[in-house]
């Protein structure tokens, strides 16, 4: 009888329940905060309560005097150790990028900044003496908005730079002003981008363990980049770097807030050598607001030019980015991560970009979910709304007669990148049909007719986004110092158990469940017996980490290829145990038949094992079966969307509720919909809490008002709508398996689709623009303003 081998169901697009949940679910995790060593000490951070002042004394006698205290150090006593904090995104020539100490020597700049550390026995004897710690200030003038920063005369952040402009940054496509001079209309507004505070479950932590033996330290932390910290740690610590291991054991949440090397990590590595202890470092969640770096924060001047039929010229965009206090790793970057996306999906000829950095005395910026792509679809979609009202169009009509077309990619955008595949009009048209669009339209005309007291609002985001951060050629036009490449190994072991190690770092994505799908659909093994390795720069010690929605496109085809090379390797093999040539062989199911003759075969598990006893491998062949790649990718991926929103305003009360909200997302070829459908439903929340929820608001004096979760609105599920949520598929084109990334679409799209329909719900009533986030007082003193108007 002729065997054949069954064909399992693919891994790959299946909805397969995730591997990382059990442990989590159960109690089984590795936070950081849950590490205990033997011998441990606890540190405490004393922070500045000014947000600007001269140090000019620090006295840590009275804690040294505290019950359980083991050592304090002020920045002054381990100056020469810790170094200056680096910034890799040097985006101009002429950038001005001051000094930044981990502990702050002879000047404070933002309220939370460092200025000494306490090590005790207990956490609690810890933060009891860093009350004990004394020092006097001598305060100066705090600057805490942007435009009051680059006034003349206006307090200096950094004496020694001389001026609070961080940098310029342009970039121009056509000809702006010609375009401009040809339209019928032009459309100016100012968007206010908030300030963000990122909230994970999980605030930051660290831990440091010395090895006076060796030299070696070991440290662990809540940290989406471990392999960019150990780089950066050694830099600035000057410890050798083959002598540096950094762990992310089980992180809960990052949404950038955690793609940092922050001073924390830097005080720790250092303090436990001073020590000769181990050291932990946890994050209170009021540190968490001052410390942890913030995000958006930026004033956005749009203006776009169109003929009277509604055709989009051009588009000028003028920014002014708000820094904060210092420069963190990627911070001048950030915002122009966006300049290649404010021309969103649309056809123009003419495109003019320009980004001011400004430092104020605040806490620094950086990275939060999105990363300047959510500013840029914001002001997009909500301008093109704006020039509708303008026209008298239906805004999804004007968006169908200027966006690109499907048959028209790949299509090389004003921007300057190429788009390699898309089709708006079809998730457009699902959208539409899932929220039953010119129904709630006729609703919106028939409550605006009656004078209704609760109006009706529908909100468009019609969305692009590149994902995949970064062809490394790219990033180094950009003068990013690093790479964008990504790494993975792929081993079979000699019993037919597969381990999969990868250079991406997750935190909440799934990629034990992804990688697990794609490499049991390349390999043909059962998708339970495949372990995913990450986090550990010790057992994965090569690696770019994770952010940008870069992982499956990046991380993920890595793992791909070096699944097919294990293949490669293996086919080799077997032909050579089976005594035939290798071009007669064919791989189904995880074995190599011989072509026309299915009983013949070789299963990827009989090869391994032939591969580690190496009796009977082909000359040149080298024992074990195992296979490492890695991918530098030579392009962005560009997952689109539709998102539709409905909401009912009380004009009498401003108060705002989301009646409904539809997304279909096109993200390419789909690994897992459970995980695509957790990322979208987590990234619309954020979304919908920066349209109307969350700001952080600082005080003329540098101080943060809404420095708890009592002041600062961080929505929870009873706040939120249902969602619903649907798909389009437009393969990429760039990477095998037809992948884009979906991490961010949810909150890049949701915030322009939230403002725009509370908007087009009082549009009537005189009303332009509503500062995020969209309170009840805001939006009735909008309407106030309106109707005076």
């Amino acid at each position: 009888m002729t065997e054949t081998i069954a064909r399992p169901e693919p891994a790959v697009g299946a909805a397969k329940l995730r591997k990382e949940d059990a442990h989590l679910l159960t109690g089984n995790t590795t936070w950081t905060d849950n590490i205990a060593l033997p011998g441990m000490l606890y540190l405490s951070i004393v922070r500045s309560p000014m947000a600007h002042a001269r140090i000019t004394r620090v006295d840590v006698g009275p804690a040294l005097r505290s019950p359980g205290v083991v050592a304090a150090f002020s920045g002054r006593d381990l100056a020469d150790k810790l170094g200056s904090m680096p910034c890799v995104w040097p985006v101009t020539d002429d950038i001005v990028m001051p000094p930044h100490p981990p502990l702050a020597v002879d000047e404070v700049r933002y309220v939370g900044d460092a200025v000494a550390v306490v090590v005790a026995e207990s956490r609690y004897q810890a933060a009891d003496a860093a009350e004990a710690v004394e020092f006097d200030y001598d305060p100066l003038p705090a600057v805490v908005d942007v435009e009051a920063a680059l006034a003349d005369g206006a307090p200096l952040v950094h004496s020694e730079s001389g001026t609070n402009r961080c940098y310029v940054w342009p970039l121009e496509s056509g000809d702006y002003e010609a375009a401009k001079a040809k339209a019928d209309v032009v459309v100016r507004r100012r968007y206010i981008q908030q300030r963000l505070i990122p909230n994970p479950m999980e605030p930051r932590a660290v831990v440091a363990a010395p090895n006076a033996g060796t030299g070696e330290l070991t440290l662990w932390s809540s940290t989406q980049i471990p392999h960019i910290v150990r780089v950066l740690l050694s830099l600035v610590t000057g410890i050798s770097e083959n002598k540096i291991r950094i762990i992310a054991p089980d992180v809960g949440g990052g949404f950038g807030s955690k793609l940092q090397f922050y001073p924390e990590e830097v005080i720790a590595a250092v303090v436990s050598r001073e020590v000769g202890r181990p050291v932990k470092w946890t994050e209170s969640r009021s540190e968490n607001f001052q410390a942890t770096h913030h995000g958006r924060a930026q004033v956005q001047d749009i203006e776009i030019a169109a003929t009277s039929e509604g055709k989009i010229l051009g588009l000028n965009v003028d920014l002014l980015a708000d820094m904060g206090a210092y420069l963190m790793i990627i911070t001048p970057g950030t915002p122009l991560l966006g300049a290649f996306m404010y021309n969103g999906i649309y056809k123009m000829e003419a495109y003019s970009f320009t980004c001011t950095g400004v430092f104020t005395n605040t806490t620094p910026t950086d990275a939060y979910r999105g990363a300047g792509r959510p500013e840029a679809t914001y002001a997009i979609e909500r301008i093109v709304d704006d020039l509708a009202a303008e026209l008298g169009m239906e805004p999804m009509q004007l968006r169908r007669q200027n966006w690109i077309e499907h048959h028209e990619f790949p299509y090389d955008s004003i921007a300057g990148l190429t788009y390699d595949s898309g089709n708006y009009e079809a998730a457009t048209d699902r959208a539409m049909e899932l929220f039953n669009y010119d129904a709630l339209r006729a609703e919106q005309a028939e409550r605006r007719k009656r004078n209704d007291p609760v109006q009706l609002g529908i909100g468009i985001s019609t969305y692009t986004e590149m994902c995949g951060l970064a062809p490394s050629r790219i990033l180094s036009a950009l003068k990013y110092v690093a790479g964008g490449w990504e790494h993975a190994s792929v081993r079979v072991l000699p019993t037919g158990k597969v381990e999969v190690v990868t250079g991406t770092s997750p935190h909440g994505q799934g990629h034990a469940t992804a990688w697990s799908q794609i490499a049991a659909d390349a390999l043909g093994v059962p998708f339970d017996d495949i372990e995913v390795i990450h986090g550990d720069t010790g057992r994965a010690p090569y690696g770019m980490d994770t952010y940008g929605s870069r992982s499956l496109v990046i991380g993920g085809m890595a793992v791909h290829q070096a699944c097919e090379r294990v293949v490669e390797k293996a086919k080799v093999i077997a032909a050579h145990l089976m005594e035939i040539d290798s071009g007669d062989l064919d791989f189904q199911s995880g074995a190599f038949q011989v072509r026309g003759t299915p009983g013949s075969q070789k299963t990827v598990a009989e090869v391994a094992f032939e591969a580690f006893t190496a009796h009977n491998l082909p000359d040149g062949v080298e024992p074990t079966l195992h296979a490492d790649s890695t991918i530098d990718p030579q392009t962005f991926s560009f997952p689109h969307g539709t998102h539709l929103c409905a909401t009912e305003v009380d004009i009498e009360t401003g108060a705002v509720k989301i009646r409904s909200y539809v997304c279909v997302d096109d993200i390419g070829s789909v690994v897992n919909p459970l995980i695509v459908e957790g990322q979208v439903h987590g990234g619309v929340a954020q979304g919908i809490a920066q349209a109307v929820y969350e700001e952080a608001v600082y005080d003329s004096d540098g101080n943060l008002t809404t420095g708890t979760l009592v002041d600062y609105l961080v929505p929870a599920a009873p706040d939120l709508p249902d969602f619903v949520v649907d798909r389009t598929e437009t393969p990429a084109t760039s990477n095998p398996l037809g992948v884009k990334g979906v991490g961010e679409t949810g909150t890049i799209a949701s915030t322009p689709a939230v403002v725009n329909a509370v908007i087009d719900a009082v549009r009537h009533l005189g009303v332009d623009d509503i500062a995020m986030p969209c309170t009840p007082e805001r939006v009735w003193r909008a309407i106030q303003a309106g109707g005076a108007r």
